[in-house]
């Protein structure tokens, strides 16, 4: 059997949305079940998300901590931003976060994994890219606001940062999908074999 998700849709006979944001809203669909009953579903729409784990030669990883209100932690991720244009390129825009959170840029990039966050109640899919040979950027620092003005950047081995995953330490999605595929990664074909920076993505589909 090969393990591997496939589209499928089953038919909504009726959806409102109840709730509109400035980036996001909540849809309710009605949708019938394989046994012939309507279910209701409530879920965020969500436009999708680009993450960037950057490794410098020291094998450190470019985090940022931030503070998080729905959980009411501050945590430790890796550079991550909305697709804020339909259709925009995932890479063009990681390299955007790359920049405005971290004031860096890379050389080499690779794709390192595609997720669905919470798939059970948002629709949100996240391209999670590698981001090797690092630089500082050029030109003037992106100005901060809001949660981001009280951020920390910060480099962290990539072993410390696996210990603190598998401890229950760290929690940011991202960074734990993100850390955990690049050693797996390594322990398989390489990160030469990972796809490349601009292959598809049927979740997000985008302009070249």
């Amino acid at each position: 059997m090969q393990v591997q998700d496939t589209p499928e849709e089953w038919r909504v006979v009726a959806t409102t949305t109840p709730f509109t944001g400035n980036k996001t809203s909540v849809r309710t669909d009605e949708v019938v079940m394989p046994d012939g009953s309507v279910a209701r579903r409530d879920y965020q729409v969500h436009p999708g998300s680009v993450a960037v784990l950057a490794l410098d030669d020291r094998d450190r990883v470019l985090v940022l901590r931030q503070y998080r209100h729905p959980v009411r932690q501050k945590l430790w991720e890796i550079p991550a931003g909305l697709l804020d244009v339909p259709g925009e390129n995932p890479l063009r825009a990681a390299q955007r976060e790359l920049y405005e959170e971290a004031y860096a840029k890379a050389g080499d990039w690779r794709v390192l994994a595609d997720v669905y966050t919470t798939p059970g109640g948002c629709d949100e899919a996240v391209r999670i890219f590698l981001a090797r040979d690092l630089a500082e950027a050029e030109g003037e620092r992106y100005e901060v606001s809001e949660e981001e003005a009280d951020m920390e950047v910060a480099r962290i081995p990539l072993d410390e940062l696996v210990r603190g995953v598998l401890a229950g330490e760290l929690h940011n999605n991202c960074l734990v999908v993100g850390v955990l595929s690049l050693v797996a990664a390594r322990a398989g074909d390489g990160t030469d074999a990972l796809r490349p920076a601009d292959a598809p993505w049927p979740a997000r589909p985008f302009e070249a």
